[in-house]
């Protein structure tokens, strides 16, 4: 399975950027996708998660309210819709897919994701 982020690029503090996530080459169990994000410096963090069958959504504290994930089975394709971006929000921002099903509180976690792409990066500045 590959996934393929695009989307990112470099926006003003309180614009808006969509992230896209595609995945091919074959099937990942179906269960959930995930969003995490890396700044420079810092450990990766957890960003925001959809269960595939189902749409049922969960984010991090510091996005919630001015993110938005989502998902369109049809064309295999997972989307982050970033709104009133921060400065904070500056980071590589990565997909992700885990193998088996995992509950809403597990999907936070990286080490539970088995597939991942390789980033595209957002900058959020003046």
């Amino acid at each position: 399975v590959q996934l393929e982020e695009t989307g990112g690029g470099l926006v003003k503090p309180g614009d808006s950027l969509k992230l896209s996530c595609t995945l091919s080459g074959g099937t990942f169990g179906h269960f959930s996708l995930g969003w995490f994000r890396q700044a420079p410096g810092k450990e990766r963090e957890f960003v925001a998660a959809v269960k595939w069958l189902n749409g049922a959504t969960y984010y991090a504290n510091s996005v919630q309210g001015r993110f938005s994930i989502s998902r369109d089975s049809g064309k295999s394709t997972m989307y982050l819709q970033m709104d009133n971006l921060k400065s904070e929000d500056t980071a590589v921002y990565f997909c992700a897919a885990p193998l088996a099903y995992f509950a809403s509180d597990e999907l936070q976690e990286k080490h539970n994701y088995d597939y991942w792409g390789q980033g595209t990066t957002v900058t959020v500045s003046s």
